[in-house]
């Protein structure tokens, strides 16, 4: 709302990817908190509620992409055809790691899960299986989303480089973004100590907060990428259109929903009279 508030985003194209990367910060934490909040319902419910989570991640990503693209891609890459394409391919990345997390969950709907699911697939036949797809699945699209911004920091050299003072928020928030997927894969410090990170210290907990703090850090670079660039990008860059930032937006929304509703069909279904009976008898 600040946002709608401090521009005139109804009129002002410029502004539209800014307003998709926020609402894709909002969306994440939320689905994230009410995945954690709603999880113990019951075994159907938490399968559900964190295929809702990981569509809301790659919609971050997507969002992340959108205003990479407007804002923060090199003086010398503008205009290039990486840059035409960068943001399709983003949203192609988007579908595709919502249902590769989604199958990393369960493996897939009606063949290897039903409505009676005791265990997920790919981890009772190959442990390791589900959960090197899941972060694959978000490793891949950050490290695409931000080709630009590695290439802008790490490599380029001299003219069309853009370097301006949000480089160090950038290098913040790429330390936090990595440290992050650190603690997701290592499960420190509590493989150290087991039980001894149960409630404080635990790596989900420092995972989600170094998480938040480095989407903090990503927003502030991206709106000062904005404003400084404001004038060299308008006369340079494409046109933002509705079709490449909210329009985008939409199609990932819709297409990240209905493979999510297509991965829960079998946990919404109602189990056979005799599949109740059976277990109600136990």
């Amino acid at each position: 709302m600040t946002v709608v508030f401090m521009h005139d985003v109804w009129n002002d194209a410029y502004t539209w990817p800014l307003l998709v990367f926020l609402l894709s910060c909002c969306v994440y934490p939320l689905a994230s908190s009410c995945a954690h909040t709603f999880s113990t319902m019951s075994t159907r419910a938490r399968h559900i509620c964190f295929f809702f989570d990981y569509g809301a991640l790659s919609f971050y990503s997507l969002g992340s992409a959108i205003t990479y693209s407007a804002y923060v891609m090199p003086d010398a890459w503008v205009n290039s055809v990486f840059h035409t394409y960068y943001v399709p391919i983003a949203v192609f990345n988007t579908v595709i790691c919502t249902a590769m997390a989604c199958y990393s969950r369960l493996g897939l709907p009606f063949l290897h899960y039903n409505h009676d699911i005791t265990e997920r697939f790919p981890e009772s036949q190959k442990p390791k299986l589900g959960k090197v797809l899941r972060i694959s699945a978000f490793t891949y699209p950050y490290l695409f989303d931000n080709i630009p911004l590695f290439y802008r920091m790490f490599l380029c050299v001299g003219e069309g480089c853009t370097v301006n003072e949000a480089n160090s928020l950038h290098i913040h928030h790429t330390l936090l973004a990595f440290l992050t997927g650190f603690l997701f894969a290592t499960h420190l410090p509590e493989r150290l100590a087991p039980g001894r990170f149960d409630y404080i210290g635990h790596s989900h907990q420092l995972f989600h907060v170094c998480g938040i703090i480095g989407t903090h850090f990503q927003m502030k670079a991206i709106e000062m990428d904005m404003a400084l660039r404001r004038p060299w990008l308008q006369s340079h860059a494409p046109a933002v259109t509705f079709g490449s930032t909210l329009g985008a937006a939409m199609l990932c929304l819709v297409l990240s929903l209905g493979i999510i509703y297509h991965f829960s069909r079998p946990l919404l279904r109602n189990p056979p009279p005799s599949t109740a009976r059976k277990s109600c008898r136990h």
